[in-house]
Order: C-alpha cells, then sequence, then structure tokens
C-alpha cells in the first residue's frame, strides 16, 4: 500500500517539477518510511527496485514522455535489471535518486538509477528495458525516439553496460538450457 501512495504522489507531483528532456538526468526525492524497513532496519532490497520504477515514471512524465507513449498505446517492461548496495538507507533519512539513459540500442534502453544522501551513493544500479504495443509486439528503440523527439544517434552504449547487458543474456540462456535438458 505505502508504493501505492507512493505512485499517485509522483504522479501528482511530477507535473510540477522541473521539465526535462528524455535524455536529461532527473532527480526525484524521496524519504525512507518504516514501511520501506526490513527486520533489521534498513530499507528492504525489494524496496529499492519499485522505487527505481518511480523515478522512471518521474521521468518519463516530466519529460512529456509518458503522454505520448500512452496515447500510443505502448508500455514499458523492465527485461533485466542489477543494484548494488554500498550504504543502508534507515528510516526518515531524506534522499533523492537520479535516473538517466545511457544508452540503447535497436530494442532496449539503458537506464542508470542511483540514490543519493548528501551527494553520497548509497545504492547504484542498472535496467534494461523495452517498450511493447498493447495491440501486441515491440516498439523499436527508433520508433520511440522519434515519436518523443530524440535524436537516434545521440547516445552510445559504455563497454561497461553493453558486457553487464551481455552477461545477463549469457546467465539467462545458459538456465534456460539447463532447464531444458
Amino acid at each position: 500500500m505505502n508504493l501505492f501512495f507512493r505512485l499517485f504522489y509522483t504522479v501528482l507531483f511530477s507535473r510540477f517539477r522541473t521539465k526535462i528532456s528524455m535524455t536529461d538526468l532527473c532527480v526525484t526525492p524521496f524519504r525512507v518510511w518504516p514501511t520501506d524497513l526490513d527486520v533489521l532496519r534498513h530499507v528492504n532490497n525489494g524496496v529499492y527496485f519499485s522505487m527505481m520504477d518511480l523515478g522512471r515514471i518521474d521521468m518519463m512524465i516530466r519529460s512529456g514522455a509518458y503522454k505520448i507513449i500512452n496515447k500510443k498505446g505502448w508500455y514499458p517492461v523492465v527485461t533485466a535489471e542489477t543494484l548494488k548496495f554500498k550504504k543502508s538507507l534507515t528510516v526518515f533519512h531524506k534522499f533523492e535518486m537520479q535516473t538517466q539513459i545511457v544508452g540503447w540500442d535497436e530494442t532496449s534502453f539503458f537506464i542508470e538509477q542511483s540514490f543519493l544522501r548528501k551527494n553520497k551513493i548509497y545504492a547504484s544500479g542498472v535496467i534494461k528495458g523495452q517498450f511493447l504495443k498493447r495491440r501486441g509486439g515491440k516498439v523499436t528503440t527508433r520508433e520511440l525516439l522519434e515519436a518523443v523527439d530524440v535524436d537516434y544517434k545521440s547516445k552510445n552504449l559504455s563497454s561497461e553496460v553493453l558486457n553487464w547487458s551481455e552477461s545477463a543474456e549469457e546467465i539467462f540462456n545458459s538456465k534456460k538450457n539447463k532447464d531444458n535438458q
């Protein structure tokens, strides 16, 4: 229920924050609530991923992309994600999430998201996401970028992100092959 209220808050207040481009850094403020904690009294690892969803929603709304994507009947899905924890966020800590598209290929976007408190990184992650059509099929990166008026050639993937994506794919494929034997 806590995340439902956070979603409502994000959707409501994103409209009043500074407008950005889809490729700009998006900074979203948060506070840790008691319902975010696990038994060790720090933010539960699963809550981080849910907050990352909210950071991407904030970015889509503030860039104007959400209206365009929704009108076309497209929706985002995460196809891979990873997160590294450096420090614990605890109850009532104020922090910000920085969200930025770091590159794309023909079908996927790669987004880096970091949790910062007092300008120090507490956790950082990367997601690989795609957009699907409600009527079926995938949205190509070119289709989406043209719809939101972003140059297709403007971002190149770093070798670190590309290697991460390939490693995640290899792990998935090896697991799939083992299951099929």
